[in-house]
């Protein structure tokens, strides 16, 4: 049985943006065995996937951070043989292990790093969106909308089992909204007493109302809830990706920074409502299943700032942020729930 690699070991919300992609190349080659490489912090997203038989884990960041750790790497699962390699992920360590690897059928981005050694070099379209670009790596052609494929990711009955058993111990029974104020990146992340405004105008809807985010933004979200008593619980660290997932397709609604629960959002097929700040919708990672949206106030400038975001405000306003003013919001999740009802 032939054997096909797709590359991926960006960020959470790259790597869920890539499901669509191997779904159709299952699709398109249905006796292959497809692998995903990935680092060690996506690993569930790809083994939760019916569509991969295997997910290679690079441990970037220590076990193979040196020369030799990575070449050792490469020599692992060299051994594979691999028929065709497909790299949605552009940097300098992936073309070098595609080089190392010595696979003649390659495919990679017009903005790869060192992308000649890819064979087939696929054109990067700026206006597009990540999912769209992903598909066009593997020749898929987009007819209208046909592109908008929604990423599947399972959740084993020990999941559901989970959250069903969280649900009844906290006996939540009413509707529920989910919010994740946290980012990688600080000024992507709407202000914080804004998000506040949010979570009342919510809970006064009669929501119970869900913070979500990873380890690192237990502190953010436990401070954003503490003046605000009953019908909200901060579960950031608590639950895995996919665990997550399960809660969120229980929610009504998301309301999401630019980042990873975003694409959790799409993936549990919920409306989403993305507030960006130092980026906009046109970089291509914006909620695309039914129903979702987003907001940005673009009328700056100094906007955007750049493909991620930074640390701190660049000229120390954060205007992208505090411009977009929570009334703003407020309607447009208004807007959003009446739609779905």
């Amino acid at each position: 049985m032939d054997k096909i690699l797709v590359i991926q070991t960006a960020f959470i919300g790259d790597a869920i943006l890539t499901l669509p992609m191997i779904q159709k190349l299952k699709e398109q080659n249905d006796t292959c065995e497809i692998h995903v490489l990935a680092i060690p912090s996506t690993h569930e997203i790809f083994s939760a996937s019916s569509y991969v038989d295997r997910v290679l884990v690079i441990d970037k960041k220590n076990k193979h951070k040196s020369l030799f750790g990575l070449l050792r790497f490469i020599k692992e699962i060299k051994v594979n043989n691999y028929a065709k390699i497909y790299s949605p992920h552009r940097s300098l360590r992936t073309s070098f292990i595609v080089l190392s690897l010595g696979v003649k059928e390659t495919y990679g981005f017009s903005n790869s790093s060192l992308k000649h050694v890819y064979r087939h070099i696929i054109n990067y379209e700026p206006g597009h969106h990540e999912v769209q670009r992903n598909l066009e790596l593997i020749g898929y052609t987009n007819k209208n909308n046909d592109w908008k494929i929604l990423p599947e990711i399972r959740s084993d009955k020990e999941i559901i089992e989970k959250i069903d058993r969280y649900f009844s111990d906290n006996k939540i029974n009413s509707k529920i909204a989910a919010v994740a104020p946290g980012s990688v990146w600080n000024t992507k992340i709407y202000p914080q007493e804004y998000y506040r405004e949010i979570i009342n105008f919510l809970k006064d809807k009669g929501y119970y109302i869900f913070i979500i985010g990873g380890e690192k933004d237990k502190e953010l979200c436990a401070d954003l809830i503490t003046n605000i008593p009953g019908s909200t619980a901060s579960v950031a660290g608590m639950f895995s990706l996919t665990e997550t997932i399960e809660l969120l397709k229980r929610a009504e609604i998301l309301i999401s920074n630019d980042s990873a629960p975003t694409h959790m959002g799409v993936s549990a097929h919920i409306p989403v409502l993305t507030i960006y700040c130092s980026t906009v919708s046109s970089f291509g990672f914006y909620p695309y299943n039914s129903k979702s949206s987003f907001l940005s106030f673009d009328d700056l400038p100094c906007k955007p700032c750049g493909i991620h975001g930074h640390k701190e405000c660049p000229v120390k306003t954060f205007d992208c942020g505090y411009k977009l003013k929570p009334q703003i919001v407020i309607s447009k999740i208004e807007e959003m729930l009446n739609d779905k009802n």
